[in-house]
């Protein structure tokens, strides 16, 4: 088989590829348990990030796998017509390189874009111990209601129980005292 048609095969399935997933994914707009995926968010915090970063972008997702094998198809056949890089041997290992020095870039380009779009007010659990809140469900005797509290100019509530079991009534100002899952442990402010 020709070098040159193995290096078109490969252009041609990444281009394919890329855009049979975009527009899959902007006709449908579901994920993979076919839920939809837009719309709000409900305004409660997300625990388990930690304060260090938030879920990026995989450096072997299928975006980067692609860009890799577009990248290396389209370079090959570049390298394949240029004189001193029609070789085999020289072709290869080059389109290879930018293969991967491109899917780097794309990496690299969606990260910075997935981390200042979430990291604009998504809240950070481990920086609100401490922070004081309001109760706007009634947290009874040993049971579970809500508060509010507002981090980085955002809102969020999320459930609560009281630290030492007593009840707290509704408006009633709280700090938080501990964070066990999605559950918020307060004591009176």
């Amino acid at each position: 088989m020709d070098l040159f048609l193995v290096y078109l095969i490969c252009f041609g399935v990444g281009l394919l590829f890329t855009l049979v997933s975009a527009l899959m994914s902007h006709g449908f707009g579901h994920d993979a348990t076919g839920h939809d995926t837009g719309g709000g968010t409900d305004g409660h915090a997300e625990a388990g990030f930690g304060s260090h970063d938030m879920p990026g972008f995989a450096a072997l997702s299928p975006t980067t796998i692609a860009s890799f094998v577009t990248a290396f198809g389209g370079l090959g056949m570049i390298f394949s017509k240029i004189g001193a890089t029609q070789s085999a041997w020289v072709s290869v290992p080059l389109a290879a390189l930018g293969g991967f020095a491109i899917a780097a870039c794309v990496l690299w380009l969606f990260r910075a874009v997935f981390r200042s779009t979430q990291g604009s007010s998504e809240s950070r659990v481990a920086t609100l111990v401490g922070m004081t809140a309001t109760v706007i469900t009634a947290i009874p005797a040993n049971g579970v209601g809500e508060i509010a509290y507002v981090q980085s100019g955002s809102r969020y509530t999320a459930p609560a129980r009281a630290e030492n079991g007593v009840p707290l009534g509704n408006g009633a100002t709280v700090k938080i005292t501990r964070i066990v899952g999605t559950q918020f442990y307060v004591a009176s402010a």
